[in-house]
């Protein structure tokens, strides 16, 4: 599909971390704002069947991107198990049915790496999807996204429409959650060394052993990812979207540390969960077809900061 000023582009979720990233990178591509769908959750509720659909069919997009989800850590799935569940189950029926209705040309919806099992072999290729137990933690969360993606896999295949997925890493950067309890991995520890070095303290506190590894990729890499896939005539059904590294949570911390200044001790909580000991995309399908992060860690983090500084003085930071 080729990406050009006249396509009318629908992202939903273009308020969170991904849809604006999606956002951002369209303008500058220079997509005009009016061919790019932003309707606000007063004037569509993703949880309404009937609302999607007239929607879609009224406005009649060239592409949907679904970047809209119910998200957050391991906190907020275990207390929200219910709603992690049902929010994404609806958002992605909703939006990948109406937009078969609506004869809409493309669609990619995004999931995540937690599709994965537990064990995945690592790092984690995409035919590993449904080959042992997911990881209890965001076991809901997981379920509705495998769920998103087998939907468009089947649509694909019996109606023959252009639906198809990206299972992306674990994400941070600009507009990113930072809820002290319900935010994901980076953010919160960016949070918490941020008020430490604030309050002076001597210590900062982390949950599990610090052992368990993680790939990080930066958001706006995601998005430049995400409409890298949309231009792709015969892309797979669904294909993973990260670094190709990881680093331990530990060492992650410590970036951050260093990132915002803190200097006092890192302190590691073992009577807490640690989560999945390991999660690494295999992304060797991704750069096959000419793609490939730009963004490393450090200085992703760096951005990161001065966005949530930014946001922070201006009253916008999320949580």
């Amino acid at each position: 599909m080729n990406l050009s000023p006249e396509s009318k582009i629908y992202v939903a979720g273009h308020q969170g971390m991904v849809g604006a990233a999606l956002i951002r990178a369209l303008t500058a591509r220079g997509h005009p704002s009016a061919r790019l769908l932003q309707p606000g959750r007063r004037e569509l509720d993703l949880l309404h069947p009937s609302a999607v659909q007239k929607y879609l069919a009224s406005e009649q997009p060239d592409l949907v991107i679904v970047a809209a989800a119910r998200v957050g850590g391991i906190h907020a799935n275990n207390t929200y198990p219910a709603d992690f569940i049902y929010d994404n189950l609806a958002i992605a029926v909703n939006l990948i049915h109406g937009a078969f209705q609506a004869k809409v040309k493309r669609l990619l919806f995004l999931g995540s790496s937690c599709i994965y099992p537990r064990l995945a072999p690592q790092p984690m290729p995409e035919d590993c999807l449904l080959t042992s137990p997911l990881e209890p933690t965001n076991e809901p969360y997981a379920l509705a996204k495998i769920a998103g993606l087998k939907l468009c896999q089947y649509y694909r295949k019996q109606y023959g429409v252009f639906f198809h997925s990206a299972m992306p890493t674990n994400l941070y950067g600009p507009r990113d959650n930072y809820h002290p309890e319900n935010s994901h991995v980076l953010p919160a520890l960016l949070r918490r060394f941020h008020e430490a070095k604030a309050a002076h303290a001597p210590e900062v506190i982390l949950w599990g052993t610090g052992s368990p590894k993680r790939e990080f990729l930066h958001v706006d890499d995601c998005a430049d990812a995400l409409l890298h896939l949309c231009t792709l005539e015969n892309p797979a059904d669904w294909v993973n979207v990260g670094t190709g590294q990881d680093v331990t949570i530990r060492e992650a911390a410590e970036i951050v540390a260093e990132t915002v200044g803190f200097k006092g001790r890192i302190v590691q909580d073992t009577t807490k969960p640690d989560g999945s000991p390991r999660k690494l995309l295999d992304v060797s399908r991704i750069r096959a077809t000419g793609w490939s992060a730009k963004i490393n860690l450090r200085e992703g983090l760096r951005l990161t900061y001065q966005a949530f500084l930014q946001e922070k003085a201006a009253g916008t930071l999320r949580g």
